[in-house]
């Protein structure tokens, strides 16, 4: 389907464009969201005589989008979440979460905006992108961490994930050689010196006898 575009839109085109795109993504996405027009000849012509509007509107919309990007852009938010001793999270954070976070911050973002190719589901420190305007994008960062001082270890940059490994390695290192010094770890407890040398005492006799009865 061709389309003009009413709107600069990702990896498609900027405002006025006339592009093909396949028919469900018009039908789905760009038509409802008056992100597009059909390009049939009544549309290019309602399109030009707006064209000067639209391309204003859309000039004031960048600036506001701009403006707020210079205060959103770089904010740290932390999620705290279970996570399994390998870092693996109990669930996941997804684009309400972030945006849920972030208003708490003071900054109006809807979850719309919020771009993640797929929910976050480990701990760690992660890049969001927020699209405040189609040309307008800022990146914000995700701490998702386990307890507060976990989320302020990894703002520092410490890889807490690293650091479990490293400690879990060295944990089971230390089991390892305990095990090899622990002398009772196959043969069971060994009998006193005392009791074995009288025990070998006692045997001698017998052996004596046996001998004397076969002469």
């Amino acid at each position: 389907m061709d389309i003009i575009l009413l709107e600069r839109v990702e990896k498609l085109g900027t405002i006025g464009d006339v592009v093909s795109v396949r028919d469900g993504y018009a039908r789905n996405y760009l038509l409802p969201q008056k992100k597009a027009l059909r390009a049939n000849e009544a549309n290019k012509a309602v399109f030009e005589a707006n064209r000067e509007r639209l391309e204003k509107e859309n000039a004031e919309k960048r600036t506001a989008a701009e403006a707020q990007g210079g205060k959103v852009a770089g904010e740290e938010i932390v999620l705290i979440r279970a996570a399994s001793n390998t870092g693996q999270l109990y669930g996941s954070v997804n684009v309400r979460d972030v945006a849920a976070a972030l208003a708490e911050k003071g900054h109006d973002i809807d979850k719309k905006q919020v771009i993640m190719g797929a929910p976050i589901k480990t701990i760690g420190m992660f890049d969001v992108t927020v699209a405040l305007h189609p040309e307008v994008h800022v990146t914000v960062k995700a701490n998702v961490a386990r307890s507060d001082d976990e989320a302020e270890l990894q703002s520092q940059g410490v890889d807490v994930i690293a650091q479990m490994t490293e400690e879990e390695a060295a944990a089971e290192a230390e089991a390892g050689f305990q095990h090899e010094l622990d002398p009772d770890r196959e043969l069971g407890e060994l009998p006193p010196a005392e009791d074995a040398e009288e025990a070998a005492a006692e045997e001698a006799p017998a052996e004596d006898e046996a001998g004397e009865e076969e002469a």
